[in-house]
């Protein structure tokens, strides 16, 4: 079976194909981008949970590649302290948080600030977090399965490593000491909440 991935991330990619790899299905399946993906407009990503921006999109993208099976996510970080924000805005939490930051940091950088003082004084044992990541499969318009993926874990109040994205450096992963930017890229990947989320979804795929 073929999928199309609807993304441009290569990180994305790159965890999708490695939990491939794991689940020892990669022979009987083939992941690819979406071929000409730049192109296409993308769709709103404004509903209020991952799985239903994931069915959205896998839905949306769907609909240009006829007869395909199309693999789109939504993922993001959910810290319990914070009522499970930033959630579904995790990539755009720096504009709801209400901290002023310096707008000549990066976004990544902006939303880490806002976590922390979001947390403010919180102590680290009760910064109990996960990544979590909701994949849909979807061919011409229709949805045939979902998966869904989570690594728990909690903040740390400063960061460690360069070798992570996005809130990586402040997330320590459940039974590990190391901050997710801290591991090499096979641990990193071992962990992966996207790869976990794909996993699931090849074993509805194989029940249904």
């Amino acid at each position: 079976m073929r999928f199309l991935l609807a993304s441009t991330n290569a990180g994305k990619l790159r965890d999708f194909e490695y939990a491939l790899g794991l689940s020892g299905a990669d022979g009987g399946f083939d992941l690819a981008p979406l071929p000409g993906l730049r192109e296409i407009a993308a769709p709103a990503e404004d509903e209020a949970s991952f799985a239903d921006n994931a069915r959205v999109k896998a839905i949306y993208y769907s609909r240009f590649a006829p007869g395909e099976m199309v693999l789109a996510d939504d993922s993001g970080l959910e810290v319990d302290v914070l009522g499970g924000a930033p959630g579904v805005r995790s990539a755009r939490y720096a504009e709801d948080c209400g901290f002023v930051v310096d707008s000549g940091l990066s976004v990544d950088e902006r939303n880490n600030l806002c976590l922390l003082a979001a947390l403010g004084e919180v102590p680290e044992e009760r910064r109990g977090a996960r990544y979590r990541c909701v994949l849909a499969a979807a061919r011409d318009g229709v949805v045939v399965a979902t998966g869904v993926g989570a690594v728990e874990g909690r903040i740390v109040a400063a960061a460690r490593g360069d070798m992570g994205f996005g809130y990586d450096p402040y997330f320590v992963p459940e039974g590990v000491e190391e901050t997710m930017a801290e591991l090499d890229m096979e641990r990193r990947l071992g962990l992966s909440h996207r790869g976990r989320a794909l996993v699931d979804l090849l074993g509805r795929l194989g029940r249904g």
